[in-house]
């Protein structure tokens, strides 16, 4: 007990050695302060259980003891004993310290220090602020100082604030309490039975839960997802938030949001980009880019606009995608398991496994580039399933010099590597010899076979034709060589025709170079469309012009032939 009265002595002396006397105009300005608060401008003393002076050692201070009370304006307060000032209009309040303030805000501490001229009061040892309005916050600390007149409470030394959901610890904060409004400062820590948040700034509304981002800001979901910003806000209570200045939001399953802007909604488990968006996702090893796109983690399914692009990366050749609209998602599918039987003369047993597949579409103005094949159409599919990219209206694909465009056409890539392109509909495969030359097949349906990078065999099915220059040995043209078949089995050596093999019902010409008929250097349909190659990766980002396509042309042998011209010919 000696110590106590000691310490607490010292302490209410050294506060008193920090009141200087005031001059009457500082006095007559602290009072005006009070008077425009609205509050009243003397601390009243209500009751206590005994009363001493000591005048020898400080003029006008009153000792009390027991069941103290104090009044002031609206605000009440109790403790165990206190030093009162009352020319100075103060008072150092010590032992079960509590300051009620219009049934609203209460403050406990062991020691407390109050001013009624600026209606200041600095608290210690185990603080508590307790805020009662629809919600309960409280603030704990071991030193608050809390301004009446402002309504505001800060601590600088290390403090907690909890209301019913959410429970923030850092250095340096402030609370007001008439707000709802805090802000903290240094080593922030907030902790949600979902989540913890970690921050050097961080403004948070206990009203609505909502905090305001400012500053490098982390924030886990129990190892699930983890999100970094650095401005935004983050509604602690529906779990949605607006993250500015290129944040990033991390999953566990290796898909990851990065944008200028992103509204994210973790309980719905969605997200919406804006900016310089991509989405990447590291176990299908594949990256979405644009100015807008949305993801849902559900079934990692994700699009993007403006500037779209997809990069895969998951085989040794990259491929890059550009169209307008790029979507990319999980597939379900079934893997059917046959199980013999274990009597022959039972039927065997079958089984389905689930599983899932990538599933890319792009729509609209696609162009692709591989570095062992480029092209460019309407629409595309592909599915990490069978490897098989679908091209759809008016495809056109290049292999090293070979140009190939169908109604529609499928890329096969086998162990990181094209494998074959087929074409279906109005097929042809043209490459550029010399001057005005090209050398083409066409005919209904075609499959190029590549191999190491380079297309060994062309087969053409169904009205299948062919125009070749063939050369010498030294390298000179010998002339232009047409054949028409039903099937064409066309192979390549270096690039260059080496044989071919069509069915014995064939036609076949060879012309001279100078006695080459006018037209018949071009199969129907041909056209040659290089400007529209992509040639480098980030060339799938221009829009050159698409090459307008020739109508077919029907040989006048190939005309359906009229009533009157059937007579005839019997």
């Amino acid at each position: 007990m000696l110590l106590l009265v000691v310490l607490t002595t010292a302490w209410g002396i050294a506060e008193t050695a920090k009141r200087q006397p005031r001059s009457q105009a500082a006095t007559a300005s602290a009072k005006a302060d009070s008077s425009r608060a609205g509050g009243e401008r003397l601390i009243r003393l209500l009751h206590s259980d005994s009363l001493s002076y000591d005048e020898q050692k400080t003029v006008g201070l009153k000792i009390l003891r027991g069941n103290v009370v104090f009044r002031h304006d609206d605000a009440l307060l109790y403790c165990d004993s206190a030093y009162f000032y009352e020319q100075q209009n103060s008072l150092d309040a010590y032992g079960r310290v509590r300051m009620l303030q219009s049934d609203s805000v209460m403050a406990y501490g062991e020691m407390l220090f109050y001013d009624g001229n600026t209606r200041v009061a600095r608290l210690k040892g185990h603080v508590r602020l307790v805020h009662k309005s629809y919600t309960v916050t409280h603030l704990a600390a071991d030193s608050v100082v809390y301004d009446r007149n402002r309504g505001v409470a800060y601590y600088e030394r290390g403090g907690v604030i909890r209301d019913e959901l959410n429970t923030l610890r850092s250095v340096r904060g402030e609370y007001t309490p008439g707000q709802h409004q805090s802000v903290f400062y240094d080593n922030i820590h907030l902790t949600h039975p979902n989540f913890t948040l970690e921050a050097d700034t961080l403004y948070y509304n206990t009203s609505n839960h909502i905090a305001q981002l400012q500053g490098p800001t982390n924030i886990d979901y129990q190892d699930s997802t983890h999100i970094y910003s650095t401005a935004g806000w983050y509604n602690t209570q529906t779990e949605q938030s607006m993250l500015l200045r290129r944040s990033i939001v991390t999953h566990q399953s290796g898909q990851t949001m990065t944008s200028d802007t992103i509204f994210y909604d973790k309980r719905n488990k969605f997200g919406r980009l804006f900016g310089q968006m991509h989405l990447t996702d590291s176990a299908q090893q594949k990256t979405l880019y644009g100015e807008y796109g949305e993801m849902w983690e559900k079934d990692k399914r994700g699009y993007a606009t403006k500037k779209a692009l997809l990069v895969d990366w998951s085989d040794s050749v990259w491929t890059y995608i550009h169209a307008d609209t790029l979507r990319t998602e999980d597939k379900p599918y079934k893997i059917q398991l046959i199980t013999p039987a274990k009597d022959s003369t039972l039927a065997a047993d079958t089984a389905y496994l689930d599983t899932v597949t990538n599933w890319i579409r792009a729509y609209r103005h696609v162009r692709l580039y591989r570095s062992d094949v480029q092209s460019v159409c309407d629409s595309l599919s592909w599915l990490d399933r069978d490897s098989v990219l679908r091209l759809y209206y008016d495809p056109i694909c290049w292999q090293e010099a070979m140009q190939i465009s169908a109604d529609s056409s499928q890329i096969y890539i086998k162990n990181g590597s094209v494998e074959r392109i087929c074409g279906q509909g109005s097929a042809m495969a043209v490459k550029h010899e010399v001057k005005q030359y090209y050398s083409q097949c066409g005919g209904k349906d075609m499959t190029a076979y590549v191999e190491n990078d380079t297309i060994r065999r062309i087969d053409v099915n169904a009205n299948a034709r062919t125009i070749f220059f063939p050369k010498e040995d030294d390298g000179s043209y010998l002339g232009m060589n047409t054949t028409e078949s039903n099937f064409i089995k066309v192979f390549f050596v270096n690039q260059e025709v080496d044989h071919s093999v069509f069915t014995s019902q064939s036609q076949s010409t060879l012309y001279p170079l100078d006695k080459i008929p006018a037209g018949s250097d071009q199969l129907s349909g041909f056209f040659w469309a290089d400007a529209e190659r992509p040639k480098r990766p980030g060339a799938v980002m221009l829009h050159p012009a698409r090459t307008k396509r020739p109508s077919a042309v029907i040989s006048a042998t190939e005309q359906p032939k009229t009533e009157n011209q059937k007579s005839k010919a019997k």
